[in-house]
């Protein structure tokens, strides 16, 4: 016979494809027996047809596809034999699904075989409708099922229980119809009977009303004896298992009584005793037990309360915890995450051996417990349960060791009972996991240093203590240097020692080596250095004896490739070397930063950014309105469409060194806005500003662009923006940003004569303001501005526009003109009008942009003005 022909048998065929060493060869052979099969099916071969479709159903579990076969599936159904019919229904229910449109044909047969005689088609017709049955078959074969479930043989009564939540699930409308015939299955003797009724129960409890009411009201008695009776019940070898008579009726019995007993108190009542009894009576030494004692904690969790039975739960889930399998530790777990919200008091009970599962080899179970631990935190456990955390995170593993800070820093941000408990245990954190730290951790630990004066002394000597054994761990290096660099003295002195601490001795040359390292390290990122080199500019005025030192470091980086480091090194080293008299106050401690503010910017409480719609107008040549941001127009008038900075959670570093860039909300009923970021900036700037007391920020102008380079223009000669030091000599009081006013005569408060100013002057062009102010009205000032050609080419187009903070108001008229004549033989003027809301407070400041056209290419000048007379 040829061995691929179609009487081939099944078990020849399994051979041939076993003995392929390719898949190519495999291909192969299935092709001819697909072949040979179709062959079969084109000739009507009723001799073979049930040997083919067994066949066609292991080439379909291969992965090929069989759908030449599925008219073969319904033939062998409407054959009269049983071993047909059973072929029929196998491939029916393998090769087919509930969405094939082929279905629609076998509705008729299975309705036939539901009826048969024989009661073992009638189960095979069970057996495919339950597992194919589509929505429309449903409908049409409902009645016949429902019929079903009242057969003389109990085998067909399962089926047909197990046909019905088929139905169900399929057409809830179907329910009602199924709710009397359940019921009558709860009484039944047969366990294979009983369970499928319990769970058609189940599922009409879950899918209809009608139905939960309905059996809670007239079978929860019942099945709590038949629970009872379950479980007292005799050794019983057909349903034994470990010495539990049949533990998955018992599961399915604690199941539905857990949907009747959900927000019913009669029912929850009546079901305690038998609940308690399973819980109690149950052995957990074995699977069986222990799944039959997870269901029973879930039932009485859901249950209506009953204090005593659910600390039984959790004290059964306490067990749990201490069992060798893995599994069973990972679902109490799960089980007590949800238990907390019913009972935290009972789950506290069991805190040890949550604990001993955090240190666990299995990840899952240790993130499980790690999230159960901080749940269970309060204010009267908070110090054991962190001592033991932190002890753990010395010998965690590198994979949960950042899971493990987080929760650790959050449990002591949150529950802290005082501020030194806190600074001691970030310390610990940082110390160990200081490279696992979120930035906003450690700029909260400043927050709180700042906030807590008596303890800057200990702090600062605690990280001194702290570096000496961590340096790699970088957040602590910044922490470190940040604190070194406001309390270096106290360090060095002793300052606020608490008797807790052991006498340490600092010198200044120690105080600065820590900072230099820090500068220095390789693996320091430019954040650490950014503020390290902060920290040595506040120390070279604390520390004179180092101050010749300090130097050459900085001047070591004024070369160095990161034009951040460069730029704050040059900076410093002009700070250093040519302004000896403002240092000390340049370099005075931060202010006490709010810490009320910082924990609501942090939970998202204040608003990110102001909106521009409060922004001051200004007023440009064509005479169109435009609203300006001032602080991005006085900061960087590349684009007129800017963003304002935002103050999220993620700009807390400009807090931390001292700049708060962030616009302050209106203040409400005054109608006048409050200070904004920008003023804040005017003041670090020292324009306009009276002398800078004992709170000034300082040197924070100097560290607030970690973030952005751009944010703020380089200081002193190094600027092009600073362009008071290119005026001419006929002009009026000039202002070094950092040496405040020159040694020039300032002009008269109460005169209405003020001298000019070149304010803007470059290669190609000289801007010239002439001011004039009315006596009735001190606050306003006109500004005439004349423009005038340097170049010898002539300039078209010419666009003169200006940006002012928010203390003060602009209105531009129209410009005299828009073409400048070449060498200075015109010019264009324009007149400004600028109301300044803090008049004798703070003086004018304002960027302007200059846009024209030579030979028609378009050229751009900006600048920033700030040599105004002071008294405008």
């Amino acid at each position: 016979m040829n061995p691929f022909s179609s009487g081939t048998r099944l078990r020849d065929m399994i051979r041939a494809i076993r003995a392929c060493k390719t898949a190519a060869e495999e291909r192969g052979v299935v092709r001819k027996e697909c072949a040979a099969i179709r062959a079969s099916i084109n000739e009507n071969d009723q001799d073979y047809r049930h040997r083919n479709m067994a066949k066609l159903m292991f080439i379909h579990m291969l992965g090929y596809p069989t759908h030449f076969g599925q008219m073969e599936c319904l033939k062998l159904i409407a054959s009269p034999g049983f071993p047909e019919k059973r072929i029929g229904y196998l491939g029916l229910m393998l090769l087919l699904d509930e969405r094939q449109e082929v279905l629609m044909l076998v509705t008729n047969s299975l309705k036939q075989d539901l009826n048969h005689t024989n009661q073992y088609i009638v189960g095979l017709a069970l057996c495919a409708l339950g597992n194919i049955c589509s929505a429309e078959m449903a409908r049409d074969l409902a009645p016949e099922v429902e019929r079903l479930l009242q057969f003389r043989d109990p085998n067909i009564r399962k089926k047909a229980a197990l046909c019905s939540i088929r139905i169900i699930r399929k057409v809830p409308d179907l329910a009602e119809n199924f709710i009397n015939p359940a019921t009558s299955l709860l009484r039944e003797k047969h366990h294979g009977v009983l369970i499928t009724g319990v769970q058609l129960c189940t599922d009409l409890c879950k899918t209809s009303t009608e139905a939960l009411e309905h059996i809670r009201k007239k079978c929860t008695d019942g099945l709590v004896r038949t629970l009872k009776d379950l479980a007292n019940s005799p050794y019983s070898p057909e349903y034994d298992i470990a010495g539990i008579t049949d533990p998955f009726l018992h599961i399915r019995l604690l199941k539905l009584l857990r949907v009747l007993g959900e927000g019913d108190v009669d029912a929850s009542d009546s079901m305690n005793d038998i609940l308690a009894q399973v819980a109690t009576k149950t052995e957990s030494n074995k699977v069986a037990g222990n799944a039959i004692l997870y269901e029973c904690v879930q039932t009485i969790m859901s249950i209506e309360d009953n204090g005593g039975l659910r600390v039984l739960a959790i004290n059964i889930l306490g067990r749990f915890l201490s069992n060798r399998d893995n599994n069973i530790r990972y679902v109490a777990l799960n089980m007590l995450m949800k238990a907390v919200t019913a009972d935290a008091q009972a789950v506290q009970r069991h805190r040890v051996t949550i604990l001993e599962c955090v240190k666990d080899l299995d990840a899952s179970i240790r993130k499980r417990a790690l999230e159960l631990v901080y749940v269970l935190v309060n204010e009267t456990n908070v110090k054991p349960l962190v001592k033991e955390l932190v002890d753990y995170l010395e010998v965690s593993d590198l994979d949960f060791r950042g899971d493990l800070t987080t929760k650790i820093c959050s449990i002591v941000a949150k529950f802290s009972p005082e501020k030194i408990w806190y600074i001691d245990q970030m310390l610990k954190v940082l110390s160990e996991a200081g490279n696992f730290v979120n930035d906003e951790v450690w700029y909260a630990l400043i927050v709180v240093i700042s906030n807590a004066s008596e303890l800057h002394g200990y702090t600062v000597r605690a990280l001194y203590r702290a570096f000496q054994t961590s340096a790699e761990q970088e957040t602590l290096v910044r922490v470190t240097v940040w604190c070194i660099g406001e309390y270096g003295d106290m360090l060095v002195n002793n300052v606020g020692m608490l008797d807790i601490e052991d006498p340490i001795t600092v010198t200044e040359s120690d105080a600065v080596d820590v900072v230099e390292i820090a500068i220095k390290r390789h693996a320091s990122d430019l954040t650490t250095k950014a503020m390290a080199l902060v920290a040595l500019l506040k120390l070279s005025s604390r520390f004179p004896s180092c101050s010749k030192r300090i130097e050459e470091i900085i001047v070591q980086l004024k070369g160095n490739l990161e034009l951040e480091l460069q730029q704050r090194a040059i900076e410093f080293n002009s700070v250093i070397a040519k302004h000896q008299n403002i240092r000390s106050t340049l370099v005075e401690r931060m202010p006490v930063l709010d810490e009320a503010t910082f924990i609501g910017r942090r939970a998202g409480s204040l608003p990110g950014a102001t909106s521009t719609a409060t922004a001051p107008s200004v007023n440009l040549a064509n005479g169109v309105a435009k609203p300006a941001a001032p602080l991005v127009d006085l900061l960087d008038l590349s684009s007129d469409d800017v963003p304002v900075p935002s103050s999220s959670g993620g700009d807390f570093l400009h807090d931390l060194l001292g700049v708060d860039l962030s616009p302050a909300s209106q203040q409400s009923g005054t109608g006048q806005a409050s200070k904004s970021g920008t003023d804040v900036l005017l003041d670090l700037l020292s324009i306009g500003s009276p002398s800078t007391q004992g709170n000034s920020p300082g040197v924070d102008i100097l560290s607030s662009n970690i973030s952005n380079k751009a944010s703020i223009s380089p200081l002193d000669d190094l600027s092009p923006l600073s362009l008071s030091s290119r005026a001419t000599s006929n002009a009026g009081p000039m202002m070094d940003l950092l040496g405040g006013i020159s040694p020039s005569p300032p002009a008269e408060n109460n005169g209405p004569v003020y001298p000019s100013v070149t304010a803007f002057e470059s290669s190609s062009l000289r801007l010239t303001f002439n001011f004039t102010k009315q006596p009735e009205n001190p606050q306003t000032t006109a500004i005439q501005a004349t423009f005038m050609n340097l170049s010898s080419n002539t300039y078209t187009d010419f666009v003169f526009q200006a940006a002012v903070p928010k203390f003060l108001q602009l209105h531009l008229d129209p410009a005299s003109g828009n073409t400048l004549p070449a060498a200075g033989n015109g010019s264009i003027t324009q007149t400004l009008r600028v109301t300044n809301s803090q008049h004798g407070k703070k003086s004018l400041v304002m960027r302007i942009r200059i846009a024209y056209k030579v030979n028609g290419k378009d050229t751009l000048e900006e600048g920033q003005i700030s040599n105004f007379p002071r008294d405008l």
